[in-house]
């Protein structure tokens, strides 16, 4: 993922909602969301190369989002992939807490990355840059290439658009509007990575269009205080088409 927008525990009837969009080379194999045939309690999509994943959730209601952080300077050609921090948590039965726990050593071994996760017990936020995790407190949270709720222009106008469309009541279609936003940033606002300015203006808007690198996929999901969960993910085709849309939805086990 490039953008995970995250209210916790801002709204009556959604203690969480994530709205998310994977970026990614055109070139590199995936699976559409589904459940996993050899993990039948994961719903997500795969990435087929490393048989990881960017976001998914379990019948029992944990989930876990990925994004990179983006340092062009510190890129390790030999890396593991960081879609196995995702979907390692989704299959194992681990707590937030404690899987956290169990990776901080190895953190280093990957390119920089922000892991997301959690339980009917919290949400959690770790950082390979801080080798420390962070509780989120109830509100709306924005995660891009960078630490949590760094204000690059996509996460403060996303937190934003979040929190306009919370008060409306959060609407699927609503929230895959948000991420479909293609509006670069002014000039002056873009952030310095490392990249150079024409690419730091061609990866700022929420959902990114280049003709080998884009927004592969953008992810709702709604957990209700009626235990029910809601899972929406659309695939984004080359150009920013919108693709196939897979809805699913199940209710948590006791």
């Amino acid at each position: 993922m490039c953008l995970i927008l995250i209210a916790y525990r801002a709204h009556a009837a959604y203690p969480l909602v994530i709205a998310a969009n994977r970026d990614e080379y055109y070139r590199r194999p995936t699976a559409q969301a589904a459940y996993w045939a050899d993990h039948s309690h994961v719903l997500a999509g795969r990435d087929l190369e490393c048989m990881g994943t960017w976001l998914g959730v379990t019948r029992d209601g944990r989930f876990a989002a990925l994004t990179n952080f983006r340092d062009p300077r510190e890129h390790k050609a030999d890396a593991p992939s960081r879609g196995h921090l995702v979907s390692d948590f989704l299959v194992s039965n681990l707590n937030p807490r404690t899987y956290l726990e169990s990776i901080k050593d190895g953190a280093s071994r990957y390119n920089g990355f922000n892991l997301l996760l959690g339980d009917a017990d919290g949400v959690f936020c770790f950082s390979s840059r801080e080798s420390a995790a962070q509780e989120l407190p109830p509100g709306i949270h924005g995660l891009s290439n960078h630490l949590l709720n760094t204000p690059w222009p996509k996460v403060v106008r996303g937190k934003r658009r979040l929190q306009q469309t919370l008060a409306r009541g959060p609407d699927t279609d609503a929230l895959l509007q948000l991420l479909a936003d293609r509006d670069p940033a002014p000039e002056g606002e873009l952030p310095n990575t490392g990249v150079g300015a024409e690419r730091e203006s061609l990866l700022s808007p929420a959902l990114i269009v280049s003709p080998e690198y884009g927004t592969r996929a953008s992810t709702v999901l709604l957990f209700g205080t009626d235990a029910g969960v809601r899972f929406t993910e659309r695939t984004i085709l080359p150009g920013g088409i919108p693709g196939p849309t897979v809805s699913l939805s199940f209710s948590l086990k006791a």
